[in-house]
């Protein structure tokens, strides 16, 4: 018989867990990419919504004589509504419809993330996200020119889209375990930058020539997504205390109703446990059951901290998001397609950030230091990237990938591995469900800051966009301030685990 080539002897060496670890890795990574996918167009079409049709037109039997040139208001090239001189304050409330809707959505999310089947979960919101976002592109293809049906459509697509990020975390959370988790979610996370960066070039493809197929195309993508995550999402989740695979929950022998009935009062009964845990070793949340009925998990010691930091990191990283590829249209004189394009090198460099972030994090065990200090160098960075990038496309695509590192970087660790850490609180008695409501506290927290920053950047764009670098600034340095309760109370935990450790 021929020897076992190698290639073959090493697949063979990983057990079914660990196969079903690494396809749940790459599944939820491109799950999660295509939302961010489909997520990305609006930024890139901005500015073809509204074109800069400031240069002169000139009549057609004008002459090349001193004469001069000759305006025609008919031939204004841009899409209505947003041919107005408010235009930039229309496209930030579209930017605030989403990202509003997505901010309430969120809470919600949690809420029902908990009792429904993640893979059922995934896929509806998956499957009419790729609705609302084809939608948006049919306005292109059926001659829209109503604010109020461009709205409507953000609105729904941001609230299906608060589907997603609680389940994949959800999901990746309870398959990996603690150890090394910053690196893993440092690397899972990427998929963020890799979602804006495909969403960029493929709507820069379309911007110039069709941009409804900007919408169009990236919403059958996620909709084809959301096919493959019905039919081969695996989901993990506990079952006293065991991992087991979501089909074996539940015996053939009936009952399926009282079971779930059980795994709701356990659910409860461990948030319960976890907030009184809160309340003996912090007595100012004492009371905080009975004022935050619903979500319980909020006591838990350091998720009100990291939410409110995740706010103002989202708040940049979103505006950037929503609002760099029009600023690099207007600062460095691009067209749509090339300004799109540069702007894919700020998630480059927060693919690095988010991945060091994780790395050091891990090394460290500080989540917080690890955050303050990229939040402590991104201000000056931010304030140096509106100055630089005046200056030609050599500086201004070097700053970009800093800005993006130390912007993303406490966006990427936060959001993953610290929501993560705080979902799988031993006082939470290894309730796997629970990460879906800490991970949608924190982000719909961080959604808020995601809502805000677009709008004020649409407002104050009107000023010049150095109000806006000067707001980004500002949010920095109020996440770090907020960061620093955290530390001290991570810091005091880990001195008590060594105490105790020493007495015994």
């Amino acid at each position: 018989m021929a020897p076992v080539p190698p290639g073959i002897r090493f697949l063979a060496s990983f057990n079914r867990d660990q196969w079903y670890k690494a396809f749940t890795f790459a599944l939820t990574f491109l799950l999660y990419t295509s939302f961010h996918l489909s997520r990305k167009p609006i930024s890139i079409v901005k500015s073809e919504l509204h074109k800069n049709c400031s240069h002169v037109m000139r009549a057609p039997t004008e002459s090349s004589s001193g004469q001069q040139p000759v305006l025609h208001p008919e031939l204004d090239c841009s899409w209505k509504p947003f041919d107005r001189n408010n235009y930039k304050q229309l496209l930030g409330a579209m930017d605030y419809s989403f990202l509003c809707a997505y901010a309430i959505g969120m809470y919600l999310s949690g809420i029902i993330g908990e009792r429904l089947p993640i893979r059922l979960y995934l896929t509806v919101g998956m499957l009419t996200s790729g609705l609302f976002t084809c939608l948006f592109g049919l306005g292109y293809v059926y001659d829209i020119h109503s604010l109020g049906f461009y709205v409507f459509v953000q609105v729904a697509n941001g609230l299906v889209q608060t589907t997603g990020w609680p389940s994949v975390v959800t999901c990746i959370g309870n398959w990996f375990g603690k150890g090394r988790r910053g690196l893993i979610m440092g690397l899972w996370n990427s998929h963020t930058s890799v979602g804006n960066i495909l969403g960029s070039l493929i709507a820069g493809y379309y911007v110039s020539s069709n941009w409804g197929l900007s919408f169009i195309v990236p919403g059958v993508i996620i909709a084809a997504m959301g096919v493959i995550c019905f039919l081969f999402l695996i989901e993990l989740v506990r079952k006293h205390d065991a991992l087991v695979l979501y089909s074996s929950r539940y015996d053939n022998s009936g009952g399926g109703e009282e079971r779930g009935r059980a795994v709701t009062h356990q659910l409860h009964e461990s948030f319960t446990h976890s907030c009184e845990c809160c309340a003996s070793v912090c007595p100012s949340v004492s009371r905080c059951y009975s004022v935050t009925q619903v979500y319980p998990a909020v006591c838990l010691q350091g998720v009100v901290e990291f939410s409110l930091c995740l706010l103002f990191a989202k708040l940049v990283s979103y505006t950037f998001l929503f609002w760099l590829p029009l600023y690099i249209t207007k600062a460095a004189h691009l067209d749509a397609k090339k300004a799109g394009d540069l702007s894919t090198l700020f998630d480059v460099g927060g693919i690095v950030g988010g991945i060091l972030a994780g790395v050091i994090s891990d090394k460290m065990g500080k989540r917080a230091t690890t955050c303050a200090v990229m939040l402590l160098l991104a201000a000056p960075t931010l304030y140096g990237f509106s100055m630089i990038s005046q200056f030609g496309l050599g500086p201004t695509i070097g700053m970009l990938l800093v800005c993006g590192g130390l912007v993303n970087g406490p966006y990427a660790l936060i959001t993953t591995a610290v929501s993560a850490d705080l979902g799988t609180h031993k006082s939470l008695k290894g309730n796997a469900r629970a990460l879906s409501t800490v991970t949608a506290i924190i982000d719909g927290t961080g959604s808020v800051g995601a809502a805000v920053g677009p709008l004020l950047a649409g407002l104050l764009s009107a000023q010049g966009w150095d109000q806006v670098f000067y707001m980004l600034m500002t949010a920095d340095f109020l996440a770090l301030l907020v960061i620093h309760k955290p530390h001290a109370h991570f810091k005091s935990s880990e001195a008590m685990q060594s105490e105790k450790q020493a007495e015994i």
